[in-house]
């Protein structure tokens, strides 16, 4: 199933890849969804993409275990041998006057949403919250939260997110929908400053992403080389843990991009880059002065790639989204439970596979930039993966043991300490994708290449 897969993936996106040995099989992690075949998939397209880019016949492989353990990157990272948390107090499943909600508060002001929602003040508790929601109905907490800005979504079957006019749209659009947005005139070469041994040596990728999605498929782009540089800001909230663990191979500068001076900075990168990688709300970077066509008249032939949580068509198109809420609206979490309370899947699987599999478009972009120029624009959703994850199937591995990790943890000194970590999956030509550098701090580097 693994192999044919990533040959659907590869005519979806309209680029030949080279054949994946592929080895394992589900179920690995305990669920009854297939997490190790859509891991493996993932993996193994982006890892056939690296090999197609560097050429010379190069060979990719991947192992399902390796694969879904990598989707378990948070549960095993560790600075100095402690775990890092990943869930504000409020964040959490509720039960609701007619099922769940999940409220989504690991930034302060998405907690402070919450509250100004259920018309709690600020110093609430969780026991408060919990009473609050018990008085409404799921879709109201829903919808009252996403109205003052914030995140929440009520727990929906299968059928019911089906009948929804959001995945509906979701339903429409390709898992990885690659366009040509602009004529940048002949061929270019996919590493158009190479001369290194990686796939992606010589690739420079602009990375405007936070949380685990996008902040994956540019940590994945630099295990296979590309020089990528973090563009955040001081006043953007990040979760610690995530934007330590997701910036290996990364430099991190500062813009604020409201004003004159940053957004001129970003100018100037997005003039030398070969890819932007963002995970703004859509239409949001576009609002800044940042939307595809005019990264395409700034930088002809860049690839600009798009990572939302419910895609950029449809009511739900703005909607504010994580992983987590993702799996609860779309019948993953309601399945998981048998319908009684919220299950997840055992990993952030729609982050991370999500990841991949921009990862996957952005290196395919680049693939048929070579060929045929262009610039080029790759959107993927976390909703449309949550589809593409049902569109799977299903096996009997909800009693699956957890996963011995033996092989796949390496260590590295950083300015934060020692860092405990898993190491990239996948191979091409043997070897093991890997980064060069450990994570920077915030901001620790100037808006410049290198």
């Amino acid at each position: 199933m693994v192999e044919e897969r990533i040959r659907e993936l590869a005519s979806e996106v309209g680029v030949e890849l080279p054949p994946v040995r592929v080895s394992g099989d589900d179920p690995v992690l305990p669920s009854v969804f297939r997490v190790g075949t859509a891991a493996a998939v993932a993996v193994g397209a982006a890892t056939a993409a690296a090999a197609a880019l560097k050429g010379g016949g190069s060979q990719a492989a991947v192992d399902v275990r390796e694969a879904a353990i990598a989707f378990l990157d948070e549960r095993h990272f560790r600075i100095d041998g402690v775990a890092v948390d990943l869930w504000a107090p409020l964040s959490g499943d509720y039960r609701t006057a007619d099922g769940w909600v999940r409220l989504h508060c690991n930034f302060d002001h998405h907690r402070d949403a919450v509250l100004r929602a259920l018309g709690l003040p600020a110093d609430t508790g969780r026991d408060a919250v919990e009473r609050a929601c018990a008085g409404r109905t799921a879709v109201e907490v829903e919808e009252a939260v996403t109205a003052a800005g914030g995140c929440a979504a009520a727990m929906r079957d299968r059928a019911g997110w089906r009948e929804h006019p959001q995945s509906r749209a979701v339903a429409a659009s390709p898992l990885v929908h690659l366009t040509r947005i602009g004529d940048s005139g002949g061929p270019r070469p996919g590493a158009p400053r190479g001369g290194g041994g990686r796939a992606l040596d010589g690739v420079r990728v602009l990375d405007l992403t936070r949380v685990i999605a996008g902040p994956v498929a540019t940590r994945t782009l630099a295990a296979h080389g590309a020089q990528v540089l973090r563009v955040g800001a001081r006043h953007l909230p990040e979760v610690p843990g995530p934007v330590i663990g997701t910036a290996f191979g990364k430099r991190s500068c500062h813009l604020d991009l409201r004003t004159p001076a940053g957004s001129a900075a970003l100018r100037d990168l997005v003039a030398e880059a070969d890819v932007l990688v963002q995970s703004y709300r859509p239409g949001a970077l576009e609002a800044l002065g940042f939307g595809p066509r005019r990264l395409a008249g700034i930088r002809p032939g860049i690839v600009c790639v798009d990572v939302s949580a419910y895609g950029g068509r449809g009511p739900w198109a703005g909607r504010r989204g994580f992983d987590s809420l993702v799996q609860m609206v779309s019948g993953i979490a309601h399945e998981g439970g048998d319908g009684s309370r919220p299950h997840p899947l055992p990993a952030q699987v729609l982050d991370h596979a999500t990841g991949h599999l921009a990862a996957l478009g952005a290196m395919a972009a680049l693939l048929r930039r070579s060929t045929e120029g262009g610039s080029w624009r790759v959107e993927l959703s976390l909703a449309g993966t949550a589809r593409w994850l049902d569109g799977l199937g299903r096996v009997g591995g909800a009693a699956t043991p957890e996963p011995d990790v033996t092989g796949m943890i390496e260590e590295m000194d950083s300015a934060f300490g020692r860092l405990t970590y898993l190491r990239p999956p996948g191979t091409v030509d043997g070897e093991s994708p890997y980064w060069s550098s450990p994570p920077p701090q915030r901001g620790e580097h100037p808006p410049a290449w290198w």
